[in-house]
């Protein structure tokens, strides 16, 4: 295709979108970001968009077009720029924009290259919208739908440093940092204990949450869960054990910060949280659980007591290689801010909680 590796074609396809440029990827025609474009002089009477935001717009009766879960090319009755387009995109905007359209499902040629699309969207963060062909189109960043299993893999993580960080929990603590060339987020493992060969550590993934770590949100039960794994770690390790917590930067079950507060301003009018996440178009679960085994890889840990009520978690490290001795029940009291989200991951998710 070019010179650039499939790994740098997709950090700059990210780029691109964060900024609002236009992509082509494969064969399939430009494609310009809704939500982050700059410039709304191009217009197109044909948008990009999620299956579930497709039937949020009443196209559910044009299955046979829309090709099920594959994202739906549209064709509005006139040429939008990103600006008239926004509404289309964002279910936030469905209040006051309740009358869109007449809109039409067409068939799609490039489902892999759409796609492609919607998971570059995710990971930039923005919301899974493009306008198509857009005129003028400027010049695009280019790449193929098959760069984007090159930019994820695995094994792209290393160990860039690592430290002693006495924590509240545990004065005997390390922090180790892991980095990827291609993902600029960076994750960290909290290691409390000294390591055992024959005793498996108690281990608990946890992913970013700004607003339950940080500001104790009581929406979710992320703070709780966090300070609760931390401490049973110290237990273990005064017992002759030792615990590991993986915070991967995966806010929002891997659909990003700015997306995770759309989806609870959804939430608030009604929708649970796994709705929420369908009518922004992103996926209900996102997370890259196989990143966490090649953390726990490159810690030298073959096997697990893991910390989970998520079965997803322990069948995920075990495909990945990781032997999951023990599940260990992680539930923490509900509040009355959160009831409703507990009960979704349970009766929707199938969390193991009681």
């Amino acid at each position: 295709m070019d010179g650039r590796s499939p790994a740098r074609r997709v950090a700059q396809a990210v780029d691109a979108l964060r900024h609002g440029w236009p992509l082509r990827i494969g064969n399939a025609p430009p494609l310009l970001p809704i939500e982050t474009s700059p410039d709304s002089a191009p217009q197109s009477a044909q948008l990009l968009i999620s299956a579930a935001r497709a039937e949020t717009l009443k196209l559910g009766n044009q299955r046979a077009a829309a090709g099920g879960h594959t994202p739906v090319l549209v064709h509005a009755a006139e040429a939008l720029d990103t600006r008239s387009a926004l509404p289309v995109a964002d279910p936030a905007l469905d209040a006051a924009n309740p009358l869109k359209g007449p809109f039409k499902a067409e068939p799609l040629g490039w489902a892999e290259e759409a796609a492609a699309a919607m998971e570059l969207a995710r990971i930039a963060g923005i919301l899974p919208a493009f306008l198509v062909d857009p005129q003028p189109a400027g010049e695009a960043v280019a790449l193929e739908a098959s760069d984007l299993a090159a930019w994820a893999a695995p094994d792209n993580l290393a160990i860039a440093t690592r430290a002693r960080l006495p924590i509240a929990q545990e004065e005997h603590a390390e922090i180790v940092a892991f980095r990827s060339a291609n993902d600029p987020r960076e994750h960290v493992a909290i290691v409390l204990g000294e390591s055992s060969s024959d005793r498996a550590p108690l281990v608990r993934l946890h992913s970013e949450c700004l607003t339950g770590d940080i500001f104790g949100s009581l929406k979710c039960d992320c703070g709780p869960q966090l300070d609760g794994a931390l401490a049973a770690m110290s237990t273990e390790a005064t017992q002759g054990g030792w615990g590991v917590l993986l915070y991967m930067r995966q806010e929002g079950r891997g659909i990003g910060l700015i997306n995770k507060l759309r989806a609870y301003r959804l939430q608030d009018e009604g929708h649970d949280t796994l709705e929420a996440n369908r009518r922004l178009g992103l996926p209900e679960e996102a997370r890259d659980f196989p990143l966490a085994a090649r953390m726990l890889d490159l810690l030298g840990v073959g096997a697990v007591r893991l910390m989970t009520n998520n079965p997803e978690k322990v069948a995920a490290l075990e495909s990945a290689g990781v032997t999951v001795k023990e599940r260990v029940p992680h539930q923490r009291p509900a509040n009355p801010h959160n009831a409703r989200y507990l009960a979704t991951k349970r009766d929707r998710a199938g969390h193991l909680l009681t």
